[in-house]
């Protein structure tokens, strides 16, 4: 059982980690050109760094790494899947929710085909 007071830290860590990284992430975005780029930098590198900055100092290195390799081939993934919506809207003229459902296929062979590859998962 997590005693009151470390679960309270763990939050305040988060909020304080995810924060600063979200606001250095919006700044880097709204400094690039065209701002379409902005997106990018949204919340999801930010909270990454915050999650894996945070795991990193309570469960320790190995388990860090392992968080850091499983990001590395859900962006792998979502690569995937975003190509595969463009292939499926410009060259097969589905619509946007036909493709991207249609896509989610190959996200998911993707993320579980590499992680059973890189990993040994069973």
């Amino acid at each position: 059982m997590v005693p009151q007071g470390a679960t309270l830290l763990e939050y305040g860590l988060r909020f304080l980690t995810g924060g600063i990284a979200v606001s250095a992430f919006a700044v880097l975005g709204d400094s690039l050109r065209p701002k379409s780029f902005a997106g990018l930098f949204g919340a999801a590198p930010s909270i990454a760094l915050a999650t894996l900055l945070i795991t990193l100092s309570q469960k320790g290195a190995p388990f860090a790494a392992m968080e850091g390799r499983s990001m590395i081939v859900g962006a792998f993934a979502l690569a995937a899947y975003s190509w595969g919506v463009c292939v499926l809207l410009k060259k097969f003229l589905l619509s946007s929710r036909a493709a991207t459902l249609a896509a989610l296929v190959v996200w998911f062979v993707v993320a579980f085909g590499v992680s059973a590859a890189l990993f040994q998962l069973s």
